[in-house]
């Protein structure tokens, strides 16, 4: 126990009453959610002092959030910090459920009767109510809390579904600490720029201000100092340790929101009671005095002050608090030793690739062409399809709509669809990617861009801690689908340096259930692009389709003038995780992708006997196509484009080796090294002619 808990009924009886406009009935209703949570706190360090709890980050300190709840319809979205325990409790019993401690308690147990993550880790999150899952720690979930409130009114203007009412508001929660980070900066400003331009932005950011991030404290009134004053948002403050008037003034914030489609920042002032998590030791960085105050602020004795002033007595409130207490252990004996995951298939269900039956179901119209296009035609046809045959897809990036994209690959379809469907956004992709991720979960089908592969990397915890996870968290319940365009590669001549030469896609291969797909080819570019729209759509799949800038506009591959790099419109389907294979020489087998085949074609041009792989999916990599090319020669050089260490390349030799090949292996790649300008880049890129030196000492062995 803690001196929050032992002293709790001696500071009961010595509270004096506080009057209060609000009934009894909704008071004692808001405290049984805040006496849940401190309790399911509570019980969490039990569970845990007996090997059968998992998790004591909690909520005391911060059960003035019930009041939130309250002041919100349970129909509004909510995106909730990781000590909203007693939102998530008020949010429940708005809804009439009365399961809301046990699932609290089966997250901490990790069980897999836990009905939204299913014992993958301790979330808030719920289907029915609204509650979109999170495990952010860095406020990384406010871009995609803005693309919430972004996609509510786009999905009526586009006259599709949306499983929000179309004035249902966003609520985002979040710590003071986190509202330092890059993500959550980034993410208002997006939303105060989508508002000053008249675009809808029903956003509710609650700022749950303890004053203090683990050890690290904030300075007295800074949350004030930077969000009380800035144009275009409505800033409102509250005593969270106040349930009457923090319900008052989130009522308030949450009307404004509501009738405005602006948004609102409530700051409520909260205290950290029971240390940053059960492993915490505050007296290493806090005073007695510090601690001791903070208890006096306790919300549950701010609560207690308000029922004494509608009536009821000190025993009274004590009885309900011991009750409560007695049926959170009950369920935390209950659920203390449920079954856990016990498999590695088991855990990682979520995060299977789509179903190419399902997908082929869902495959966009396509229309027809006898023109055979480049690169950078063949997509835009395809980026045409889909939204032809799609009503709920949107194209949108920096420069993507009136310019149509640095490289001309989006002209045109901002006129053929209007500025609804295809649009630029600011310049900031973790923005770009947050609106993606919950475009997806509004039920659109997002395909942004981001303009060079180099850019994404300031924004790729939005993939792998949000877009990627939330299957996975969720069992499926939530997806976030995608088809995230990027213009990547090096070789580009236009253009020089690292930024615009990029080939570090190690973060993206790093990502579980990301799928990767890597065209070189027109036709096979338009025919990847179809596939990856249909796997979102049908499976709810994020994709990442890079796009190589240097083959966007090439014609030839031979000679100059052969138009040999032209391909006609396809018209059959390329499946997730199949490869192409050109040739059927039975002497060496040269496995790439993207620039690399190009380069490859012409060596093996050169070299009788020679076929090549094109993977064309780097995730999932087409194992059996790999195996079979390999073991069609017995020998195999895999030309890789990305550096050699964290390159595609040691993903090709495990996978051969893990799978069995015993032939000869070699592999060319380039050089550990950023790119740089001019001429100087041919020093660290993979060349034609190291792949051809490569491929003759492999046959002359």
């Amino acid at each position: 126990m803690t001196s929050v808990d032992e002293l709790f009924a001696d500071r009961v009886r010595a509270l004096k009453p506080v009057p209060c406009d609000y009934p009894a009935e909704q008071l004692r209703s808001l405290y049984d959610a805040q006496l849940g949570s401190r309790h399911a706190d509570l019980a969490a360090r039990w569970m845990q002092s007996q090997g059968k709890g998992f998790y004591t980050i909690g909520s005391a300190g911060h059960e003035g959030n019930a009041a939130v709840a309250a002041a919100v319809r349970p129909t509004d979205p909510a995106l909730l910090h990781y000590r909203s325990g007693a939102f998530y409790l008020a949010r429940a019993e708005q809804c009439g459920s009365k399961e809301g401690l046990r699932e609290i308690l089966l997250g901490v147990a990790a069980a897999t009767d836990e009905p939204i993550a299913g014992g993958r880790h301790k979330v808030f999150g719920r289907h029915d109510l609204a509650i979109i899952p999170q495990t952010s720690t860095i406020a990384s979930h406010l871009p995609r809390a803005m693309g919430v409130a972004f996609s509510i009114s786009r999905a009526a203007k586009l006259g599709v579904p949306s499983p929000w009412p179309h004035d249902a508001i966003v609520v985002a929660s979040f710590g003071d600490a986190s509202a330092n980070h890059s993500t959550a900066t980034g993410a208002i400003n997006a939303a105060l720029h989508a508002s000053y331009q008249g675009l809808p932005m029903p956003l509710l950011l609650v700022c749950e201000d303890n004053g203090i991030g683990i050890s690290v404290r904030t300075p007295e009134g800074w949350i004030k100092q930077a969000y009380g004053q800035r144009p275009g948002l409505r800033y409102f403050d509250a005593d969270g340790t106040d349930l009457a008037a923090t319900l008052s003034m989130a009522t308030e914030a949450g009307t404004f929101v509501r009738r405005n489609h602006r948004p609102a920042f409530l700051r409520l002032r909260t205290v950290r009671l029971l240390g940053h998590a059960g492993s915490d030791v505050e007296a290493a960085y806090r005073t007695p005095a510090e601690l001791a105050a903070d208890e006096e602020l306790d919300p549950l004795l701010g609560t207690a002050r308000l029922l004494l002033g509608a009536g009821l007595q000190p025993d009274d409130i004590i009885e309900l608090y011991e009750e409560k207490r007695a049926e959170v252990m009950r369920i935390a004996a209950e659920v203390a030793g449920l079954p856990q995951l016990s498999s590695a298939e088991a855990v990682a269900a979520p995060l299977r690739f789509p179903d190419p039956a399902k997908v082929s179901k869902s495959l966009p119209d396509r229309s027809t062409t006898t023109d055979r296009l480049t690169l950078s035609q063949s997509i835009n046809r395809a980026l045409s399809d889909v939204l032809a045959s799609y009503p709920e897809a949107m194209v949108f990036g920096e420069d993507v709509g009136r310019k149509g994209g640095v490289y001309g690959v989006t002209r045109g379809l901002q006129t053929a669809f209007g500025p609804t469907r295809v649009f630029d956004t600011l310049l900031d992709e973790q923005s770009t990617l947050g609106l993606a991720l919950d475009a997806g979960v509004s039920e659109l089908l997002p395909i942004p861009e981001i303009q060079y592969l180099a850019y994404l990397h300031n924004a790729e915890d939005q993939l792998r801690g949000e877009a990627a996870s939330l299957k996975f968290f969720s069992q499926e319940q939530y997806a976030n689908p995608m088809v995230l365009r990027i213009a990547g590669y090096g070789y580009q001549k236009g253009f020089g340096g690292h930024f615009h030469n990029d080939d570090a896609i190690g973060v993206l291969r790093d990502i579980p259930g990301l799928v990767i797909a890597s065209p070189s080819r027109p036709d096979d570019a338009a025919a990847m692009l179809h596939t990856c729209a249909a796997a979102a759509r049908s499976s709810g799949t994020v994709s990442v389709f890079l796009e190589p800038i240097a083959l966007y506009h090439r014609r030839d591959l031979y000679d100059d003038g052969d138009d040999a790099w032209l391909a006609s419109y396809p018209t059959e389907a390329v499946p997730v995780g199949r490869g192409r294979t050109y040739g059927d020489g039975g002497e060496l087998t040269i496995v790439t992708f993207g620039n690399g085949l190009p380069m490859s074609l012409r060596v093996a041009a050169k070299l009788p006997g020679t076929r090549v792989l094109d993977l064309r999916w780097l995730a999932p990599l087409p194992v059996d196509d790999l195996l079979r090319e390999a073991t069609a020669t017995g020998r195999v050089l895999v030309a890789d484009e990305t550096r050699r260490s964290g390159g595609v390349s040691e993903g090709v030799l495990a996978a051969l080796i893990d799978h069995g090949y015993t032939g000869r292996l070699a592999r060319v790649a380039s050089h550990d090294s950023y790119v740089p300008l001019g001429a100087a880049a041919q020093h660290v890129l993979l060349s034609e002619q190291t792949i051809h030196q490569a491929a003759q000492d492999l046959l002359g062995g």
